[in-house]
């Protein structure tokens, strides 16, 4: 929402990969890294041994475990440690699929990101009964479509209908 006061969030989309009553955890899917490339970043956890056929964008999960990378895919690539978000979206916390993505294999789809977005339990809720955020259903588009990062916020709040400059920072509750 516009009134977000939190700048690390401002215009974020998340995709939520966990949530339940122990809390939340999701990843922000439209901000760039602008501090390190995938090059930088295989080299950092020791996959520099291999000629990079593939070249991946590494997003900004959020301002949690900064330095811990998560791999958001598609349903046709699978792990011994990969969680199963929803049908045919999984996510994945390993070395082992930075490598294979980087030789050209792994998914077809699939999203890096350094950090997470996470929440107390009920914590994700209060906010949004607080107007800090607006839920849609996931779209896959959204998340691994064609497209530049920074239009998928005004496109995430097109599917709900809304027309981003009719927003208002204020809320107020019946």
């Amino acid at each position: 929402m516009p009134g977000m006061a939190d700048s690390r969030f401002a215009h974020t989309v998340i995709y939520m990969c966990a949530h339940s009553g122990d809390g939340a955890m999701g990843l922000v899917v439209n901000k760039l890294s602008d501090s390190i490339a995938f090059k930088e970043l295989l080299e950092q956890v020791g996959v520099d041994d291999c000629t990079i056929r593939r070249d991946i964008p590494v997003h900004i999960g959020g301002p949690v475990e900064t330095a811990r990378g998560f791999v958001l895919h598609g349903g046709d690539y699978s792990h011994n440690g990969t969680m199963e978000v929803c049908d045919g979206i999984g996510l994945t916390a390993s070395v082992d699929i930075l490598r294979e993505v980087a030789v050209g294999g792994g998914p077809e789809h699939c999203l890096l990101a350094l950090g997470y977005s996470g929440w107390g339990a009920g914590q994700l809720e209060q906010e949004i009964q607080q107007n800090g955020w607006l839920t849609a259903d996931a779209d896959e588009s959204l998340v691994f479509g064609a497209g530049l990062d920074e239009d998928r916020w005004r496109t995430a709040i097109g599917t709900l209908g809304i027309d981003p400059s009719m927003l208002s920072s204020t809320a107020g509750h019946a």
